[in-house]
């Protein structure tokens, strides 16, 4: 026997469960007769005319219309609540909350809110529901019944208000409107969700985070990453989603359905959101505009990811490598490097990527789609073509407001202020020293790990950063000296060798003092003229002698004199040298090769200061007072 939830009081009845389910609610609160049966479903009712009511759900008469919009109803009552949505009457009022409703019923219901009943009980998996509507709804679910049809495209529904809804796809209408922004919507919830655009509202808040949503579902998927739970499994994959949302997506990409067409190329989407953007693309329409650079972007999400690159923030951090990434996403995908999982590899130069698509991307750099007209490089995109091409044309779009530096793109030109303001966001967890860039930072933890990753495959000598890696190769395995100097021919191995010699004929002098008007070649003689002239920056001090010195470089190679280091090795002799510059002076002793000659008597020497020290004894013979090196 079980307690009846209506009945209170001394009033009070028990209810005997039936065989099939037994719910208790169902039960009649009296002894009366019920003499009229309804000859289809066995129902039956205590007065006649409660069973022609009833009757009109099997006929489908609906005889009562509303003259406002023509919606019709099987009783009168339904009809006079139905009005109150025109007059916006709501004379049933809430003693909690103040709510008001058009109907007694949804009043009663909403009263379950505050007090937590849920009557309702599911005998199968004891989940309980405020609304008995709800708990047959539910039901279906264990039965998998769906009565209701769909005439056009013959899906079914558990529920016909799904099914009504559903019928607007085919029908285009949308009868609930914005009006703010007079956008139209096929359902109601749809229209509240989005009416919290306009006011700013985000009613769900995560307990965990604080973070706020405009809709239920969002914040359920949420939660679910706080826990690292993902519940919904493809049945054709097995991968998993912590969302339904995510999950029905991606069913899409098995069952190969993609329902919305480009109606001017064709192309087709398995999500509506895609299809506007993609509509953009031949609109020219860039609605999401950079407040900062005035760039415009087809959506949000693409300018929330421009945003960073003016911020240079980059909050996900690889615990294994210690690289930095803007995104979580991007800080997945490098993650299967690691893991060596699911990996797609170039068959020309076996990098390896996380995604077909990146790997899509970065063929391109070895065929011809974004070639360059100039100098024949391949890029893997438009976009990188695009950048590419101003280091031809010079075009430097992006000026510095301090300085007047101008740059080919806005992310240097963000990197570059941060010299201005002294802004370093990056600060090492170890030693705390702080640095502009995330990669400047990526690379420093090497440092502490002793992390050196880049290995020579011709010598097996390792390195902790790829460019270091290039330029050994460059300068120990290779004699190639692709640029030459225009004014005198000279050969060198980089484009930044050249540009410092070029200085050399035209006498440039770039690196100008802010204090002064002294101009300088070489930007370690302007910073030791700001220490000398103007006390600006910091002395580097030998911690033996005292000895102060501007660059890092000079104070290290100084520091090693001291102690006796010599790691340069004469692969000729025993011989050891404090610099490579000292060994590469050292190697013509082993070579019969004179590359220095006297113009004055043609004698050869192997050394560049022998044949200095030579000049003046020979310019001294020949009378000349000045010797022109």
């Amino acid at each position: 026997m079980k307690l009846c939830a209506y009945c209170t009081g001394e009033t009070a009845v028990e209810a005997k469960t039936e065989a099939d389910g037994n719910d208790i609610n169902e039960h009649r609160h009296d002894d009366k007769p019920r003499p009229h049966l309804c000859t289809v479903c066995d129902k039956r009712f205590m007065w006649k005319k409660d069973l022609d009511i009833h009757k009109r759900i099997h006929s489908g008469e609906k005889p009562f219309l509303c003259t406002v919009c023509d919606k019709r109803f099987t009783q009168k009552a339904h009809l006079i609540g139905h009005k109150r949505i025109h007059s916006g009457e709501k004379p049933f009022s809430c003693t909690v909350c103040d709510k008001r409703f058009t109907q007694i019923a949804h009043l009663i219901g909403h009263k379950r809110i505050h007090s937590g009943e849920k009557p309702f009980l599911c005998t199968v998996c004891d989940k309980r529901f405020t609304w008995k509507h709800g708990l047959d709804n539910h039901k279906r679910i264990h039965s998998g019944e769906k009565p209701f049809l769909c005439t056009v495209c013959d899906k079914r529904f558990t529920q016909q208000a799904h099914l009504i809804t559903h019928k607007r796809i085919h029908s285009g209408e949308k009868p609930f409107l914005c009006t703010v922004c007079d956008k139209r919507f096929r359902e109601k919830c749809q229209l509240i969700g989005h009416k919290r655009i306009h006011t700013g509202e985000q009613p769900f808040v995560c307990k965990v985070c604080g973070k706020q949503f405009r809709w239920k579902t969002q914040l359920n998927d949420h939660i679910l990453k706080h826990s690292g739970e993902n519940v919904f499994a493809c049945p054709e994959c097995d991968k998993r989603f912590s969302g339904k949302v995510a999950l029905m997506r991606h069913k899409k990409l098995h069952s190969g359905v993609r329902p919305f067409v480009c109606t001017v190329c064709d192309k087709r989407f398995i999500v509506k959101a895609r299809l506007i953007i993609h509509r953009r693309i031949h609109s020219g329409e860039k609605p999401f505009v950079c407040e900062v650079c005035d760039r415009g972007f087809r959506s949000k999400g693409r300018l929330n990811d421009h945003k960073l690159t003016h911020s240079e923030e980059k909050p996900f951090m690889c615990t294994v490598c210690y690289k930095w990434f803007t995104k979580r996403s991007s800080l997945n995908d490098h993650k299967l490097i690691h893991s060596g999982k699911g990996l797609y590899s170039c068959t020309q130069c076996e990098k390896c990527f996380s995604y077909k698509r990146y790997l899509k991307r970065h063929m391109n750099v070895h065929g011809s789609k974004y070639k360059c007209g100039k100098c024949g490089k391949c890029l893997g995109s438009n976009k990188s073509l695009r950048a590419h091409g101003r280091i031809h044309s010079g075009e430097k779009q992006f000026e510095c407001s301090v300085c007047s530096r101008k740059f080919a793109e806005a992310k240097y030109l963000v990197r570059h202020s941060m010299i201005h303001s002294g802004e370093k966001p990056y600060k090492c967890h170890i030693c705390d020293k702080a640095f502009r860039q995330g990669e400047h930072l990526h690379s420093h933890t090497r440092v502490h790990t002793g992390d050196k990753p880049y290995k020579c495959s011709l010598c097996n000598k390792s390195f902790s950063h790829s460019s270091t890696l290039q330029i050994h190769e460059r300068h120990t395995h290779s004699n190639r000296r692709p640029y030459h100097c225009p004014y005198c021919g000279k050969m060198f191995k980089t484009n930044r060798y050249l540009r410092r010699h070029v200085r050399i004929h035209t006498g440039a002098k770039p690196y100008s003092c802010r204090h002064c008007s002294e101009s300088f070649t070489w930007r370690d003689q302007l910073k030791t003229h700001l220490l000398k002239s103007h006390n600006e920056g910091t002395w580097l001090t030998c911690h033996i002698c005292q000895k102060k010195f501007s660059q890092s470089h000079e104070l290290k190679m100084h520091v090693r004199r001291h102690e006796g280091v010599k790691p340069y090795v004469c692969s000729e002799c025993p011989q050891r040298f404090c610099t490579a510059a000292e060994l590469r002076g050292h190697h013509p002793v082993h070579s019969d090769v004179k590359r220095f000659c006297c113009s004055s008597c043609d004698e050869s020497f192997r050394q560049k200061a022998a044949v200095i020290k030579h000049f003046k004894r020979c310019f001294d013979k020949l009378g000349f007072n000045e010797v022109i090196l």
